[in-house]
This record gives structure tokens, C-alpha cells and sequence, in this order.
């Protein structure tokens, strides 16, 4: 599995190094290399710990909902295997975070489709709480209304059909129709079960409140470096930018949404008049802090998981939550 998420990896680096390139070309790779210089780099630091505030934010959302599923794993261990899951940021929608589900079959014994459902849980909680974030922009900005106001509509029929269990019951009654399907009908209720629990109103309150908290710490990072280019953009633009090209990184599948969140936030900047150099340089400072910052802490806690529990040896990660009583993730 490991050669695997490497070989991921490396693609999606040298994927994101064409693009970068490609990014420096544009804006002039001396004029970038002069912006980097004029940046405070004493200021890198305090960008990684806000990032991080962002990582264990999320971890507290995580462990929160294992509890809720009355999953027995010590929290040092969903620790750890919450960490090992940001191996996977760079994964379209980060999907591949479905590895902490298996990592905690390999602990705990949990059944795969009893736990799989939080990672959907948590895309939603995260959506909202950027949704929420970028809508305030969009309105004081008057830019992007339409985008932001789908993909919050979207999420909440979501919400609606997964609250209401007549309507869900009768989806899963009619994919049982389907051969394939009909052998995992048990799993299909059980991963609803969790699902509704985890998006009952307290839950569903608390952990957007949550969400809310941990994305800004990033929206707060992305401000510091503006204000360090001297942009002199407010808070609220800084959030409402970094928002809106997440969620469209997001809803582009793309891998960590590469070229998608990183020409969005440059031509926000390009079209507040600033230079290109500056644009570009800030994008790569904000994607290196989080984006990046997020798949080697996640390295480093595989690296750690593996001393603790031994190799995660399943050649690969399905995409899907369809257990088989043989494989050992």
C-alpha cells in the first residue's frame, strides 16, 4: 500500500512542480524569486502551527464522531490514525482519507462500513463551514454569489435526504434492485446508520462550529501572508478568497484541487491589481503551509502508525467502503 500512496505522491508532486513552474513562468521567475525574498520568512513558523491548529481541529471532529459511533480505540491511536489520513490530501475530494477507516478495522475491528460514512460526514461539515465562510464574501465582495450558493444548496438536499429516513430507505430499497448491490444491503444500512447519527442536529451544530474554527486558523494563515506582501486586504477578503478557491479545488476532483486553488487564488489577487509575482508567491507560501505541510505530517504519522502496529500491508486503498473479511488495512 505505502509503494502506492508514494507512487501518488510523487505524481501529484511533479504534477503540482509542472504547474508551479508553469505559474513562475507566467509572472516573471525572477520577479517571484525577488517577492519570496521580501517575505518575512521568520513568519513560516507561525503559518505551520496555524495550520496545524487546523489539523487537530479536524482531529477533535473525528475522534468526536468515533465516540458518537461508540468505537473502542484510544485516542492516541485515532490520533495517529487520524494524522496518517492527511497522507491522502492529495487524493480528488480527499477521498483516500478512507484509509483511516481501515486503519481503524486494523485496530479496533471496526466494521470498514461502519466508519467510512465519517469521512463523508466530515467532507460535509467541511463544505458547509467553507460554504458559510465564502457566502459573508460573496455578499460584502458581490462576487461568486452563484458558485457558493449551488454547492451550499447541494449540501443541504444532501443533508435533507440523509435526515429523513422514509427517502433514504426508499433509495437503498431501490439500488437493492441492483444485482451487484443486493449482497451489500446489510453494509448499505449499517453505513446509513452511521451516517444519520453523525448528521443529527447537535452533531451536525457543533462540529460545522468546529469546522468554522479550524478552517479559519488557515483563512487567518493566507491573511498574515498578504499582510506581509504589504496587500493590505482585510480579513474577511483574505478568508473569503482562501474559501472560495478551496471549495472550487474541491469541486474540481482534482488531486488537493492542483491548479485549480492556485489559479483561483492568484487571480483573486491580479484582479485586486497586484503584481503577478506577488500573486503567485503568495499562492505558493499559502499551498506549502497547508497543502504540502499536510502530506508530510501525514508521512510522518504513517511512519509512526507502522512502528506502533505494524505494516499496513493492502497493496491498494479501495475508493469504496465494500469490505472483504480477508484484507488486513
Amino acid at each position: 500500500m505505502l509503494a502506492k500512496v508514494k507512487k501518488n505522491i510523487l505524481i501529484s508532486t511533479a504534477a503540482a512542480g509542472i504547474l508551479y513552474l508553469g505559474f513562475t513562468i507566467y509572472a516573471d521567475i525572477n520577479e517571484v524569486v525577488r517577492a519570496l525574498t521580501y517575505f518575512n520568512w521568520m513568519l513560516f513558523p507561525l503559518l505551520l502551527i496555524l495550520s496545524f491548529l487546523n489539523y487537530f481541529s479536524r482531529f477533535l471532529k473525528w475522534d468526536y464522531y468515533l465516540r458518537i459511533l461508540d468505537v473502542n480505540i484510544k485516542r492516541i491511536d485515532s490520533f495517529f490514525i487520524f494524522m496518517s489520513g492527511l497522507v491522502m490530501s492529495v487524493t480528488p475530494g480527499k477521498m483516500g482519507e478512507l484509509l483511516k477507516a481501515y486503519l481503524v478495522k486494523q485496530v479496533a475491528g471496526t466494521p470498514v462500513s461502519k466508519t467510512a460514512p465519517i469521512i463523508f460526514v466530515e467532507r460535509i461539515t467541511d463544505f458547509v463551514s467553507l460554504v458559510l465562510i465564502a457566502v459573508a464574501g460573496a455578499y460584502a465582495f458581490d462576487y461568486g454569489k452563484t458558485i457558493v450558493i449551488a454547492v451550499g444548496f447541494f449540501f443541504l438536499i444532501i443533508l435533507l435526504i440523509i435526515s429523513s429516513k422514509k427517502v433514504s430507505f426508499s433509495i437503498i430499497s431501490v439500488l437493492e434492485k441492483n444485482k451487484f448491490l443486493k449482497k451489500h444491503v446489510e453494509k448499505m444500512h449499517q453505513v446509513y446508520d452511521s451516517a444519520y447519527n453523525l448528521l443529527r442536529p447537535r452533531p451536525l451544530f457543533l462540529m460545522t462550529g468546529l469546522s468554522l474554527l479550524s478552517w479559519f486558523f488557515e483563512c487567518l494563515g493566507y491573511y498574515l501572508i498578504l499582510l506581509n506582501f504589504g496587500t493590505g486586504l482585510s480579513l474577511l477578503w483574505s478568508a473569503f478568497s482562501y474559501a472560495f478557491a478551496t471549495i472550487v479545488g474541491a469541486i474540481s476532483m482534482l488531486p488537493g484541487g492542483l491548479g485549480v486553488t492556485e489559479g483561483s487564488l492568484t487571480f483573486f489577487l491580479i484582479q485586486k491589481k497586484f503584481t503577478n509575482e506577488i500573486a503567485v508567491a503568495s499562492t505558493f507560501i499559502i499551498r506549502i503551509v497547508t497543502l504540502w505541510f499536510a502530506v508530510f505530517v501525514g508521512v510522518i504519522s504513517v511512519t509512526i502508525y507502522q512502528r506502533r502496529f505494524g505494516k499496513i500491508n493492502t497493496m491498494q486503498i479501495p475508493l469504496n467502503i465494500q469490505e472483504n473479511d480477508n484484507a488486513s488495512i
